[in-house]
């Protein structure tokens, strides 16, 4: 994350509740953000944490109940940990052969990354990997932008991580809450589903070419991103100062 884009979301998380979902940890969500402010889910949700001081703009007892109920370390999946890391290291045995792949392990989830890769060995990549998948009936393989994932076989996503926080910090209510939620990958669609379903909120994709999605509007990149965010920073302190 540039500075820039993290001062921005510093601002950002100042005047609104304020989540990144990912699938990585949550130790490479801080390594990379740096913003103890956020809401942090990591492995697509399976392990969520909370900043040290509540957010003045969530319910108060409902987020404080949260922490003592385990938003501060919540992890739906923490009984895969074992098996999480035997397939992490299966897989980094087994891809060393292709020129390019690089195995990736995000405590509860397995990232095979093939951005590097030829197109010409993504197919025999793809086998070794559902071969492996295949040996273990409690995982699932799924795939992202151009990454494949090995995920615990349990109903948690993007899109449940995010119910999960919505209902969690009393920010569930549509008459005084409305949530966005931005996203580049494949994964991110769960989240826009949540959206959808409930008829309230705004699922935006970034995406620099068209594409099918569950979301309602696109931005084209990172940098107008940072723009939409800095208007609703202008929105809300309009708002504060006109109540002054």
């Amino acid at each position: 994350m540039s500075q820039q884009m993290r001062a921005i979301v510093k601002e950002v998380a100042n005047v609104f509740p304020t989540a990144i979902i990912s699938g990585r940890c949550k130790e490479k969500l801080h390594e990379f953000v740096q913003l103890p402010e956020l809401y942090y889910a990591g492995s697509h949700g399976l392990e969520i944490i909370g900043p040290a001081t509540v957010s003045k703009h969530v319910d108060q007892s409902r987020a404080s109940q949260a922490k003592e109920n385990g938003l501060v370390l919540f992890q739906p999946a923490k009984d895969f940990t074992n098996v999480i890391n035997k397939v992490f290291h299966i897989l980094d045995q087994q891809t060393r052969s292709v020129p390019g792949a690089r195995v990736e392990h995000n405590k509860f989830c397995v990232s095979v990354h093939f951005r590097c890769v030829k197109e010409k060995h993504w197919i025999g990549l793809a086998r070794c990997v559902q071969r492996v998948v295949e040996c273990f009936p409690n995982l699932r393989l799924t795939q992202g932008r151009k990454v494949l994932e090995i995920r615990p076989l349990i109903a948690w996503n993007k899109g449940k991580a995010l119910d999960f926080l919505l209902k969690s910090l009393g920010l569930n209510d549509p008459n005084t809450v409305f949530p966005i939620y931005l996203g580049d990958d494949r994964s991110d669609e769960d989240a826009f589903k949540v959206l959808n379903r409930k008829k309230h909120g705004l699922g935006i994709l970034v995406s620099a070419v068209a594409k099918e999605t569950n979301a309602v509007c696109s931005l084209r990149d990172p940098s107008e991103v940072g723009e939409l965010l800095k208007r609703l920073v202008m929105w809300k302190q309009k708002r504060l100062f006109k109540y002054l």
